[in-house]
C-alpha cells in the first residue's frame, strides 16, 4: 500500500502541474486573505480567520480533483493498470494507497496556510484569534479534503480521460458539498424535513466542526462518505 502511496506522490510532483496547482492554491488564498478588499482580513477590525475557512473549501473543490484526476485514469490510459495488477497487492490496498497519497499531497498544500493563523495572532492587538475554533476549522478542512480525495479517486476509476475525471470529480464534490443544503431550502421541505436533508450534505458537518466542537457524529459522517466512495472505487477496479 505504501508503494502505491509513494508512487502517487512521485507522479504528482514529477510534473510541473503539481507545483503549479499548489502554487495557485496558496496564491488565491493569499489574495483573498490580504489583497481583495471585500474579503481582506486586514479590513475586519478584529482577528478572525472565518473568511478564510468559508471560501477555502471552494478552492479545495478544484485543487483536490486536480490531484486525483490522474490517479487511476492515467493507469488505464498508459496501460500501467495491467502491470499494477501483477503486483502482490489487493484491490483495497491499491485504492487505499492512492487515497493516502492524495490526502498527503492535499495536507502539504494546507500546511503553509497555518502561517495565516500565526500572522493574524501576531497582528492582533488584544486577545488574538479563537484558537479552539481555528483548530476545529483546520480539522474540518482536512476531513473535507479527504472526502474530496475519495470522490476524485472514485471518478478517476471510471474513465481513462483525466479531463473528464477532473470535471466529474469537481462537479460531484460541488453537488455533495452544497446540493443537500440547496434542496433543504425548497418550500416543500419547510415542515421539518429540511434539517435532516441538510444533515446529509458535507457543508453541514464541515460548519459544525468549524465551530470548534469536534462531534463524533461529524467524524462518523466523513469517515462513512470516504469509505463509501473508496468501496465503489475498489469494486470498479475489481470489475476491470
Amino acid at each position: 500500500m505504501w508503494m502505491i502511496c509513494k508512487k502517487e506522490w512521485q507522479q504528482f510532483f514529477n510534473s510541473l502541474t503539481g507545483y503549479i496547482a499548489i502554487a495557485i492554491f496558496l496564491l488565491l488564498n493569499g489574495l483573498f486573505l490580504f489583497v481583495f478588499p471585500d474579503t481582506s482580513l486586514l479590513d475586519y477590525g478584529y482577528a478572525s480567520l472565518s473568511g478564510f475557512f468559508s471560501y477555502c473549501p471552494w478552492i479545495l473543490l478544484f485543487l483536490v480533483p486536480t490531484i486525483t484526476m490522474r490517479s487511476i485514469a492515467d493507469e488505464y490510459k498508459g496501460g500501467t493498470f495491467e502491470l499494477l495488477k501483477t503486483w502482490p497487492l489487493s484491490a483495497s490496498q491499491i485504492v487505499w494507497g492512492k487515497f493516502l497519497g492524495a490526502v498527503i499531497i492535499m495536507l502539504v498544500a494546507l500546511l503553509p496556510t497555518v502561517i495565516y493563523a500565526v500572522s493574524m495572532q501576531q497582528l492582533s492587538a488584544i486577545g488574538g484569534i479563537d484558537k479552539g475554533s481555528t483548530a476545529g476549522s483546520y480539522i474540518g478542512l482536512f476531513l473535507l479534503g479527504a472526502v474530496f480525495s475519495a470522490i476524485g479517486i472514485c471518478t478517476s476509476s471510471f474513465t481513462n480521460n483525466t479531463v473528464v475525471a477532473f470535471v466529474t470529480g469537481a462537479f460531484l464534490c460541488f453537488l455533495l458539498y452544497t446540493g443537500f443544503e440547496a434542496v433543504s431550502k425548497l418550500p416543500v421541505f419547510k415542515n421539518g424535513a429540511d434539517y435532516y436533508i441538510e444533515m446529509l450534505g458535507i457543508n453541514f458537518h464541515y460548519n459544525s466542526i468549524s465551530r470548534g466542537v469536534v462531534d463524533t457524529r461529524d467524524i462518523v459522517y466523513f469517515a462513512s462518505v470516504i469509505v463509501l466512495f473508496l468501496l465503489i472505487t475498489q469494486r470498479n477496479i475489481i470489475k476491470r
